[in-house]
């Protein structure tokens, strides 16, 4: 049986990950399939994320091929970190709008192309998405346009 070090390590970090989602989501109210609380989503979602990284694990240990990982891009993690920071420090005050379309546009230009449309294109789309599933469907009481933003 052959073992692939991308796999075992992208594995551990969704069961990682899923843990954690599972974990905090037990602190809130779970409830049933039928009436979900706050925490009901986020621990199933963490339970299939660490179901999904044991199936990785698996799927590497049985028909892995072992290859080099390769150099770590610091600069795109760094950019994509400081992306999502900025979002949960600017969602309140700035809106869902200029804050998700902001973050998605940094993040878009961490990626190896360089360009601009597809960057802007992608901020524009997901910035659409969330305001019709969030703030439309939802419901959430997250501001379209926050007070620093004067609409």
């Amino acid at each position: 049986m052959q073992r692939t070090t991308k796999d075992l390590l992208a594995g551990v970090v969704f069961i990682g990950l899923g843990l954690a989602f599972a974990v905090g989501a037990s602190t809130y109210e779970v409830g049933t399939a039928l009436r979900m609380g706050p925490g009901y989503f986020p621990l199933v979602l963490g339970g299939l994320l660490a179901l999904l990284g044991v199936l990785i694990i698996v799927k590497g240990a049985v028909a892995g091929e072992d290859a080099a990982i390769g150099p770590i891009p610091w600069k795109a993690a760094a950019v994509i970190a400081g992306a999502i920071v900025f979002f949960g420090a600017t969602i309140r005050d700035l809106g869902v709008v200029p804050s998700t379309f902001v973050t998605a546009l940094v993040a878009g230009f961490a990626g190896r192309r360089p360009g601009v449309v597809a960057p802007v294109v992608i901020a524009l789309g997901l910035t659409l998405a969330s305001v019709v599933i969030f703030v439309w469907a939802l419901q959430l009481t997250l501001p379209v346009f926050g007070d620093w933003i004067p609409v």
